[in-house]
């Protein structure tokens, strides 16, 4: 049987999602829980690979075992063994052939920068001092809903079949002294989500403009677009499934 686990975590003191040698993950941490609650070799596969430092509000993963679960009560127990940056929110039984990384209809980022220093929100926000025009950026983040190719904010070297995505929406809301960025789309590159936010802070620095912003975007170069801002202010937050 196949089953869905919905999650969320801190990536401050992970690695990323994935399993890799000398490195905590969260795949790693969850793999081993779910091993020793169910008592046998559980191998979890991911929606998505965030890197070192990203957070997730809401993440998927799937994992097949024969056992008929009580679910509520194994939540209880995950989320008394698991440390206390990850939690899970719920397991759900699917059909044996649902995919949670490549049935997902779209996903949606958000990237969260402080402008007053918060020494709560240190690890889970950038904090920017510039000021920054914050409607000019909200006209280039419209922009992005006219193109697809978005090489230019994919990192270099990487191992895709097209650079192609649906983006749905992005845009910036002022919330007190955060600001946040919302993009959802059908599928990301790597880092293309932190690309994009440092070309748009470019864009509201003015060190750049809206027709360079184009440009940069036809140019599909990576050397061309802006910074990649920090890890630590990008959040995984919604994927979306026709069947859940």
């Amino acid at each position: 049987m196949r089953y869905f686990i919905q999650f969320a975590y801190n990536g401050t003191h992970y690695h990323g999602w994935q399993i890799q040698p000398n490195a905590s993950s969260v795949q790693e941490t969850l793999n081993k829980a779910f091993s020793v609650l169910l008592n046998e070799n559980i191998s979890i596969m991911g929606a998505g690979r965030t890197d070192t430092g990203v957070h997730a509000s809401e993440m998927y993963g799937h994992f097949d075992t024969e056992k008929k679960l009580d679910i509520p009560i194994l939540i209880h127990k995950l989320n008394s063994y698991l440390p206390k940056d990850i939690a899970i929110f719920n397991i759900i039984l699917v059909h044996d052939d649902a995919h949670c990384r490549f049935d997902a209809t779209k996903r949606t980022y958000e990237y969260h920068i402080n402008t007053v220093k918060n020494p709560f929100l240190q690890e889970l926000c950038w904090y920017v001092t510039q000021k920054l025009d914050v409607a000019l950026m909200n006209e280039a983040a419209q922009l992005l809903l006219k193109h697809t190719d978005f090489q230019c904010f994919s990192k270099v070297n990487t191992d895709v079949n097209t650079f192609d995505c649906t983006i749905f929406e992005a845009y910036w809301k002022q919330e007190n002294e955060k600001l946040i960025f919302t993009i959802s789309a059908n599928r990301f590159l790597r880092n293309m989500v932190r690309a994009i936010v440092g070309t748009l802070i470019n864009i509201g620095l003015k060190k750049i403009t809206l027709t360079d912003f184009e440009n940069i975007i036809a140019s599909k170069s990576r050397e061309k677009a802006g910074f990649s801002v920090p890890a630590h202010g990008l959040y995984l937050t919604n994927i979306y499934y026709d069947y859940l």
